[in-house]
């Protein structure tokens, strides 16, 4: 295997295809990236985890085809660091040669016949704008829990009907929606899936500024999974197994009380207050007419308030939530003015956008969240 690449073109891709390498692989194999060089002068490189997989593709000047495995970290340490011209890579003999202006490195290849197969890219589902697939999964991957003993909750639910893609996280303490549209490949689509919300953002991330991203799914068949392919990237991922519980109903279907406050300044007087908001205690949120008080700390501790504007109707409430929680909804929504819709001090509070004081909020984003019980 002999060819020469451009340093930007290999040090992206290597970067890339290695990027969900896992750290302590059971098999030593599984930390490779494996490298095909064909005749038609593309490179494939290649990375797989039984759970996640990664294929790249890239143009090179190929005068010998071959595949080889090497350390996929470790090339992509390297690839990073070369100089800025071309890369020469040469197998030689169980070696692989990595040659770039003065810079020569060797690196020991491992047994490419005990590296897996990688799944198949499944059907394709349709296709959908990358920008708005980052932000979105961006705002329901928040919500999502990072507790890997309770798998299901670390998901992501996806929710396709038609012309309608619907993204739900929830961790138990809040709850995250999203709607956007798409191209389906049939118009009458209707299925479900659970991904990973790691994987889903770690997807959307990295293919998103391609442009469209086409969505591939295979459920109910063998093995259930998701793929994802734009710019010459593809990767696949195993689905999560199981019922996710039935959250939608969890959002109130009338709120007699609705509060509109500038997000901006909520989110920033948030993190002010929170600074002496000891772990685990949360802020306060007092809304009567005209204003919103938010204060935190009490007793002999630290404690802080501070006072803003705020549009109310309905009766006076106060509500009591997790800072960090409070802070990623509002850095959610993308919106100058945020509605907080109550139905109870000590029920969940339902978080939504709209871009002026006396517009209508926008439902396709929803986040939803538990307050704290607190001593009045």
């Amino acid at each position: 295997m002999r060819f020469r690449v451009d340093r930007d073109v290999l040090a992206d891709a290597v970067t890339w295809t290695a990027r969900s390498l896992p750290t302590r692989p059971p098999v030593p194999v599984l930390a490779g990236v494996r490298i095909e060089a064909d005749t038609t002068g593309t490179i494939q490189l290649s990375s797989f985890d039984y759970e996640v997989s990664a294929r790249s593709q890239i143009p090179a000047d190929v005068s010998e085809p071959g595949t080889v495995l090497v350390s996929g970290r470790l090339l992509a340490e390297i690839s990073r660091a070369l100089p800025d011209k071309p890369v020469d890579v040469v197998l030689d003999g169980t070696k692989v040669v990595v040659t770039c202006g003065a810079s020569r490195f060797t690196l020991l290849t491992m047994p490419v016949e005990d590296y897996p197969s990688l799944p198949a890219m499944p059907a394709t589902a349709g296709t959908v704008d990358g920008d708005e697939l980052t932000h979105a999964v961006a705002q329901v991957s928040v919500a999502a829990s990072r507790d890997d003993t309770l798998p299901l909750l670390t998901g992501v639910r996806v929710e396709i009907e038609g012309e309608k893609v619907t993204l739900l996280a929830t961790d138990r303490y809040r709850l995250a929606l999203r709607e956007l549209t798409w191209k389906p490949s049939a118009p009458d689509i209707s299925t479900v899936a659970l991904v990973r919300a790691r994987t889903l953002s770690d997807a959307a991330k990295s293919l998103g500024s391609a442009g469209s991203v086409t969505v591939a799914l295979s459920t109910g068949a063998g093995v259930d999974l998701i793929g994802f392919e734009a710019g010459g990237r593809q990767t696949t991922s195993l689905l999560v197994d199981g019922d996710y519980p039935a959250v939608r109903r969890l959002f109130p279907d009338d709120t007699p009380i609705h509060a509109i406050v500038s997000t901006h300044a909520l989110a920033e007087a948030a993190k002010r207050v929170a600074l002496v908001a000891e772990r685990n205690t949360p802020i306060r949120l007092g809304f009567s007419q005209g204003q919103v008080v938010l204060d935190a700390g009490q007793g002999d501790d630290a404690q802080a308030s501070e006072a803003l504007e705020a549009t109310l109707v309905g009766d006076d409430i106060t509500v009591a939530f997790n800072p960090q929680f409070l802070l990623d909804g509002l850095g959610a929504l993308d919106t100058t003015f945020v509605r907080l819709s109550f139905t109870h001090p000590n029920k969940p509070v339902e978080f939504t956008g709209q871009e002026s004081l006396d517009g209508d909020d926008k439902q396709e984003y929803r986040y939803l969240l538990v307050p704290i019980r607190f001593a009045s």
